[in-house]
């Protein structure tokens, strides 16, 4: 049996907590990030794959995760860009007949520190009252681990969207549509569904405009992805010139960007939305919808000229969907491919096919 390796978890406010090191070992003991927690209850390994958590520490709210192991056909991308996981329990023995390995074999083959006996419910309350914030965990001492907490610069101001999009661009799918989509740190399963009607190329998050017309597509996709919108202005320039050129669809970080290009601020959620459970209004006929959701930032209300809010989150308001009114384009900041997640909002890549259709 392997040796416990006892580990703390320091967050910049100096709260402490005790637990044991899992996965892979960081450079002299210390990983760092910045914490949030996500209440998904499945889909641990979609949620560490997800690059929209580049800069993060995922604490996972479900006490009991790693049970069903991981299997490759799970991935969001080619591998994780968190800065580690925080878990009440990790288990010791996967179940499940799709898995082809155990999640603490997963998180060390690439290199993702975590800590496993947290007492998660008390740091999930803690973020909730305090906010998210920088910490740091693993095998040094206390001291060491709350320096390295209080210099951690956090996500914000952070270019994280350069640290995950493509250098090059490629094509996925085969469908009749023509679909260029900026990635932003773009989800496999966004480009399954997107995939079903268009033959997608996904070209890095600094491709100009012209670029992207050169291509002659049907429409745009503006991807997920991690950290500050204030820190991908050339993406915003991009899509500013896209606006009215051909329709533009946008998703999580790629809606917050729209928001942008339009005239619109946004703003900093104290500990954001991270789960598959967010209760969503759907503007046009009252009904609700269970979302799937990753972000820390919002568009801010009221903020976009020329546009109409089409969802609301029922927890707290926050806008999660504007549609312009003089150019064809819409995004919702919520995630409507899932991964993991309920199904209810897939219905607007249907949506996007009618708006390139009209446009076509």
């Amino acid at each position: 049996m392997t040796a416990v390796r006892e580990a703390l978890l320091v967050l910049a406010d100096g709260t402490t907590f005790e637990g044991e090191a899992v996965g892979a070992e960081p450079p002299a003991g210390v990983a760092s990030g910045e914490v949030v927690f996500n209440t998904v209850l499945t889909g641990y390994q979609e949620v560490i794959t997800d690059p929209s958590y580049a800069g993060q520490i995922i604490a996972f709210t479900y006490p009991h995760i790693g049970n069903y192991g991981v299997s490759a056909v799970d991935d969001e991308s080619r591998r994780p860009h968190c800065r580690g996981v925080i878990v009440r329990e990790l288990a010791r023995r996967r179940s499940n007949w799709r898995s082809d390995g155990d999640l603490d074999a997963f998180l060390r083959r690439h290199g993702v520190p975590g800590i496993a006996g947290v007492d998660t419910r008390r740091l999930t309350r803690h973020i909730r009252d305090a906010g998210a914030m920088p910490a740091a965990f693993g095998v040094a001492d206390e001291s060491t681990l709350a320096s390295a907490a209080v210099t951690e610069p956090g996500t914000d101001g952070v270019d994280l969207v350069d640290q995950v999009t493509t250098t090059h661009p490629y094509t996925v799918g085969s469908g009749p549509y023509r679909v260029v989509a900026y990635d932003l740190g773009i989800k496999t399963t966004i480009l399954t569904h997107l995939g079903r009607f268009a033959t997608v190329e996904v070209v890095p998050a600094c491709t100009p405009a012209d670029d992207v017309l050169a291509r002659d597509p049907d429409g745009v996709f503006v991807s997920n992805g991690p950290g500050d919108p204030a820190t991908v202005p050339y993406t915003v320039d991009a899509i500013g010139g896209l606006l009215g050129e051909v329709p533009v669809f946008g998703i999580c970080l790629g809606h917050q960007l729209l928001a942008a290009a339009m005239g619109g601020s946004t703003v900093k959620l104290a500990f954001g939305h991270h789960g598959g459970n967010h209760p969503v209004r759907r503007l046009r006929d009252g009904a609700v919808e269970i979302t799937s959701q990753n972000h820390s930032f919002a568009v801010a209300e009221g903020s976009v000229p020329g546009s109409e809010v089409t969802h609301v989150n029922l927890n707290d308001g926050v806008i999660e969907g504007i549609r312009a009114t003089d150019v064809p384009a819409f995004g919702v900041q919520h995630h409507p491919e899932a991964g993991p997640g309920p199904h209810d909002a897939a219905y607007l890549f249907a949506d996007f096919v009618a708006l390139m259709d009209v446009h076509r």
